[in-house]
């Protein structure tokens, strides 16, 4: 086997992750109406995803630069394909299907967490220009959206067919893909991590003012996209009115077919686009399809602001990695698992207030609730005024982006000078 298996190999590993991150929620509307869980508690599941692969980014971050990329890459794939099954089993055999619920949330969430610290270190590792490794790591991350694509497509349509009385058969196949990439990993050739004495410590790193903005640009793209996509299904059936089918292929999927293409036209093209300015103007789209999704009086027009926020977001999340990896080329794992950790903290919070804020709108009085009295269309919901809050998150962004592109101007942050990057094979 060579690179080209092991550049494949990553992006299987990136579809895990859209399995992970993508299926329960396209499940939401049959936890509410056979278990019976409310919005926020919805919403708690979603918290809980990314807050445990938060930790787990945490974690990671002090180890795997010591251990190596391999078995850390195989023990998340087999933690992802025990949290599927147990997504599938957990909530019929304990006392509480919620609780039931949870434990397969947490599970698969290290294995999800584990993913996020190493497959980009990976593929910035593997031998390639470096004028080319941006438009590298926008291609990788776009397998993220086509796994998003396929499950939801595939899930929605044969959820249809079978009924949402069998969803448990849905995640015991999606568990296949993990099982197989994890006897891939085990074979394939990897680089090897940077060495202690060449690696940027995360002391330089934190005191690096444009590192820190990259961070805020990190909870942000995490919050803008994540809030969009796992709460987009459940809006156009809620607060919109489609059918689950319709709303899942016009919502979240078309999302994902858009966040797709965008990183693939920045992997075919982004050599010739500056990276900051393309983020900043991101940004600026994303707040505007959240306005019209959330102020739109038209269903239509409302599903179109959750379809292009796709598009809008799909430079987000892989270009401020190749932001900060540009800038601190020696950075590492550790340096890509401190970016994972404050985009799962986005990705966390963002989905979470946006549901509380629902919940609390669709009450019976308070702020929330005249808030929502005020919007155009009143939704039994409230997302409406969740995704208005939820604004914030993009906005946060380009105000991120726009002061980094003004310290980075002013000053130049203190990085090892190294001429090469190891890239060796390793057996670890």
């Amino acid at each position: 086997m060579t690179f080209d298996s092991t550049r494949r190999a990553c992006y299987v590993g990136y579809v895990t992750q859209a399995i992970v991150n993508n299926l329960a929620p396209l499940l939401f509307i049959v936890f509410q109406t056979r278990y019976d869980v409310p919005l926020e508690m919805l919403g708690r599941l979603v918290l809980l995803n990314f807050a445990t692969q938060l930790v787990t980014d945490v974690v990671a971050v002090r180890v795997v630069d010591r251990v190596g990329y391999r078995g850390p890459l195989v023990l998340a794939h087999a933690l992802a394909v025990l949290g599927l099954v147990a997504l599938a089993v957990a909530p019929a055999l304990l006392p509480s299907p919620y609780v039931g619920l949870s434990c397969a949330v947490v599970i698969y969430a290290i294995g999800g967490g584990l993913l996020e610290v190493l497959v980009s270190p990976v593929v910035d590792a593997l031998p390639s220009p470096q004028e080319a490794k941006a438009a590298r790591m926008s291609l990788l991350h776009s397998f993220y959206c086509w796994g998003q694509v396929g499950v939801v497509a595939i899930s929605t349509l044969l959820l249809a067919w079978i009924g949402q009385a069998s969803w448990p058969v849905l995640p015991l196949i999606w568990a296949l893909v993990p099982l197989a990439n994890l006897v891939v990993f085990s074979r394939v050739p990897l680089p090897s991590t940077v060495p202690d004495e060449h690696r940027t410590s995360l002391r330089t790193l934190f005191g690096a003012p444009t590192f820190v903005l990259a961070m805020v640009l990190m909870l942000s793209a995490g919050a803008a996209e994540l809030t969009m996509s796992q709460w987009s299904s459940l809006f156009a059936e809620d607060g919109l009115g489609v059918s689950k089918v319709w709303g899942d292929l016009a919502g979240p999927c078309l999302f994902a077919i858009l966040m797709g293409a965008g990183r693939v036209a920045y992997g075919l093209w982004g050599e010739r686009v500056p990276l900051l300015p393309a983020l900043v103007c991101c940004g600026t789209l994303a707040t505007g399809c959240y306005l019209l999704a959330a102020l739109s009086a038209s269903p239509v027009l409302s599903l179109v602001g959750c379809a292009v926020c796709g598009l809008a977001v799909s430079l987000l999340w892989p270009g401020t990695f190749s932001l900060a990896a540009a800038r601190f080329p020696f950075g590492g794992a550790a340096m890509f698992g401190v970016l994972a950790v404050f985009g799962d903290a986005g990705g966390a919070g963002g989905p979470w207030i946006t549901g509380a804020v629902a919940e609390a709108a669709a009450g019976a009085n308070g702020f929330l609730t005249r808030l929502a009295d005020a919007l155009p269309v009143r939704d039994g919901s409230g997302l409406r005024v969740g995704l208005l809050v939820g604004t914030a998150f993009p906005v946060l962004l380009v105000l991120a982006g726009l002061l980094y592109a003004v310290v980075a101007r002013g000053r130049r942050d203190q990085t090892p000078t190294l001429e090469v990057r190891p890239s060796s094979v390793t057996g670890s």
